[in-house]
């Protein structure tokens, strides 16, 4: 299974995203729940390029790919932003209290809990996330 979307950075375009990935995990046989989640990770990975890949005014483009392993099911995020490597981000300290956590980190580290894999490089000129959900059983 291969299927591709492309966005642009604009926040309006993200309900695009949500029947995208919904449509990828019907296909799949994931359950409610699971597609949830991907839905969460995904959007929240996507929304962060949008918001911070290109400079203020400038559009760019964001490319979406899900495909399939024999064991995963493997979505790759593709810009020309700004590099920015978002695996790197440490852990926030989910023990402070909100008043005392700094803001931000807080969507790597859901991506992270909601992902089974989470990968990033940056290849000739393109920041590529690619985030892995294992296959459903059956």
């Amino acid at each position: 299974m291969q299927q591709k979307l492309t966005l642009h950075n604009d926040i309006a375009e993200v309900p695009l995203l949500g029947e995208f990935i919904e449509q990828v995990a019907q296909q799949l046989g994931y359950n409610a729940s699971d597609t949830m989640n991907l839905n969460l990770a995904i959007e929240e990975a996507v929304v962060n390029v949008m918001n911070y890949a290109y400079p203020e005014g400038t559009t760019g483009d964001i490319l979406l790919e899900a495909n399939t392993t024999d064991t995963l099911l493997v979505f790759t995020i593709k810009d020309s932003g700004t590099p920015f490597d978002p695996t790197q981000a440490d852990d926030p300290d989910t023990t402070l209290s909100v008043e005392e956590r700094p803001i931000g980190g807080l969507g790597i580290f859901l991506v992270r809990q909601l992902m089974d894999s989470v990968a990033y490089q940056y290849t000739d000129g393109y920041n590529i996330l690619t985030l892995g959900k294992k296959l459903p059983e059956g």
